[in-house]
């Protein structure tokens, strides 16, 4: 099971994957509403994986991506994204991050997107 971190400025976006994430047994161990917290809370908390949204106020997630790539990495991040952003999601990846989970949530293919990864 992975120590994940959830990261959506939308509250019940992250109140849905962290209730996705617990049915695997995985610990949900931050949450953060904007890049800016969750470079910090990652620095913090060193968790083994983080779930970025793109658009945050104060800091979006590619900015956030490139900003904890920088400190560890090694990070495992997965982009969460809405339909119809793939431009965006093609700059995450290159900006570091693993892979990418669309809004909204599967929770079949969330699960199998994070397991993947953290195995």
């Amino acid at each position: 099971m992975a120590r994940v971190m959830v990261v959506d400025d939308a509250n019940f976006m992250r109140v849905t994957l962290s209730t996705i994430l617990k049915k695997e047994n995985h610990d949900i161990v931050g949450e953060a509403a904007d890049g800016a917290e969750a470079v910090r809370l990652y620095k913090e908390l060193d968790p083994d994986l983080v779930t970025m949204d793109i658009t945050m106020p104060i800091m979006n997630g590619i900015d956030a991506i490139k900003e904890i790539k920088s400190y560890d990495p090694h990070a495992t991040i997965i982009v969460c994204s809405a339909m119809g952003q793939q431009k965006v999601v093609v700059e995450a990846i290159e900006s570091g991050a693993k892979d990418f989970i669309v809004k909204p949530f599967d929770d079949s293919q969330v699960l199998e997107t994070v397991n993947r990864l953290v195995k």
